[in-house]
């Protein structure tokens, strides 16, 4: 017996430490993006997915002890692939609305945005309601489509991109687009294809916060958000990821 011992111990320690090493191996979570909307997600030069919202859990991930995977997922599915369990979460400038938190759960709010009006630097609207009988555009099922919904005597297009919003607008096919500031600065101010053409009308006229957005009940994982999210805020570099990309 004792000779089995012998032999069965290296087996049975090399099993532990295996084990244990399992164990011990950090979490994954794979999440989807919608990587369309510059400058918190979009694909770079070399094809990688990049922005204020990937750096942001990237970062989160490191302090809280987890890895993350990044998967491009259009806007229009992207809810349905976090039901059907394709994913574990989704970080998409994604606003938390109520409507929204009846169905799903969502991390610690991580930034604040607002949605603002763009329009043809020709044009004399200052805010929203100045735009009646005339078609603003809208990413569907975005918090901007919503707003626009909401004024009487605006024409909704909506479109699966925002960019091809903007392409709409620079085509004269309609006469303003609605979307997050951040995205508007980049398309209003910076595009060198529109900058000449458009302008910001007015200043945001909503006051929204982003969360990551996961499955109802799955609290592991919002536990795992929120306590890299805390951690990111309070080393301030939320703050260095705003300066890297929002300014």
């Amino acid at each position: 017996m004792k000779k089995l011992l012998r032999l069965l111990l290296p087996v049975l320690t090399l099993s532990l430490c295996l084990a244990a090493t399992a164990l011990a191996a950090p979490r994954t979570l794979t999440v989807a993006t919608d990587a369309t909307w510059p400058p918190m997600e979009m694909v770079d030069a070399n094809k990688n997915i990049v922005g204020y919202d990937i750096d942001f859990l990237k970062a989160a991930a490191k302090e809280a002890g987890f890895n993350v995977v990044f998967k491009n997922t259009a806007w229009d599915g992207i809810f349905a692939g976090l039901d059907s369990g394709q994913y574990d979460a989704v970080i998409s400038s994604v606003t938390i609305t109520p409507e929204r938190q009846k169905k799903y759960d969502f991390s610690l709010p991580y930034i604040d945005a607002g949605q603002i009006l763009v329009v043809p630097k020709t044009d004399k609207a200052a805010k929203l309601a100045d735009m009646k009988g005339k078609k603003v555009g809208a990413q569907i099922g975005t918090t901007g489509a919503f707003e626009v919904k909401k004024v009487a005597g605006l024409e909704l297009k909506t479109y699966d991109e925002i960019g091809l919003a903007f392409e709409d607008m620079a085509a004269g096919r309609i006469q303003g687009v609605v979307c997050d500031e951040p995205t508007a600065i980049i398309y209003a101010l910076q595009k060198k294809e529109y900058k000449e053409k458009f302008k910001i009308a007015g200043k945001a006229f909503t006051k929204e916060a982003y969360g990551i957005c996961v499955k109802k009940g799955n609290k592991d994982v919002v536990a795992l958000l929120n306590k890299g999210i805390t951690a990111v805020k309070a080393k301030k570099i939320d703050q260095q990821l705003k300066k890297k990309w929002l300014k």
